[in-house]
């Protein structure tokens, strides 16, 4: 069952769960493009193949929002303001440590690994070994803490570049892994396998009515820390 944060003729914004593909890969997983492919076909009882276009993707342990174009028009229009980075992306991060300044902007220049999928940020170019500078691209976010609980913090994130593993490996620098988050340093895995990272809000225009939406994906209503930080923010 898909949780849809908003839809229309030629838009789709669903809430992905941590663990879920957004995509088919070669370990034949269910994938949520079709899952949302097959909801499509039997919600308006379309008689052949069902068109979707993913938009942009979030990591398999992530969750929350993912915006999908039902229509090519759309799919065209919406992965031109990616490419010109017209899209706002806030995400909510529950870390292990609080960072030392409680608002910053982080910049790293990363470089992936293909092999570990796993990417490593340096501090600056220079700090990059020379034969991976070629590789190595400029990684930007901002954050700000919005809570604290006894062991655990939430930080709210805006992604200003979209980098592998970016997220992930930009906090995991400043000695903030992300729960649940094993490959890049959290102390313990989370029980359903993902990490506690959510795609929280994101802002784009509407391909065709230009109309600037923002969707907010809620955070898992079963998970006790997450509704404890979502209680936590509603209160201030």
């Amino acid at each position: 069952m898909i949780e849809v944060l908003y839809e229309d003729n030629h838009v789709i914004v669903v809430n992905k769960r941590p663990g879920e593909l957004v995509q088919p890969d070669p370990t034949g997983d269910p994938a949520l493009e079709d899952t949302v492919k097959a909801y499509i076909k039997v919600k308006y009882q379309k008689p052949g193949a069902v068109f979707l276009g993913v938009v942009h993707r979030i990591d398999r342990p992530v969750g929350g929002a993912v915006l999908l174009a039902r229509t090519s028009k759309a799919l065209v229009r919406l992965n031109e303001q990616l490419k010109q980075r017209q899209f706002r992306k806030i995400y909510w991060a529950i870390v292990e440590n609080r960072p030392e300044q409680s608002k910053g902007e982080l910049r790293h220049f990363i470089v992936r690994n293909g092999k570990t999928n796993k990417s490593v940020a340096y501090a600056t170019l220079n700090a990059v070994p020379r034969n991976l500078q070629s590789d190595a691209k400029e990684a930007i976010l901002r954050y700000t803490l919005l809570a604290s609980s006894d062991r655990y913090h939430l930080l709210e994130i805006e992604l200003l570049t979209g980098r592998h593993h970016q997220i992930r490996c930009q906090l995991s620098k400043i000695g903030c892994p992300i729960k649940g988050d094993l490959k890049y340093g959290a102390s313990r895995s989370n029980k359903d396998g993902g990490i506690s990272l959510w795609a929280r809000r994101l802002t784009f225009e509407h391909p065709v009515t230009h109309e600037t939406i923002t969707i907010e994906a809620p955070t898992p209503r079963e998970d006790k820390l997450w509704a404890y930080f979502e209680e936590s923010v509603k209160k201030q």
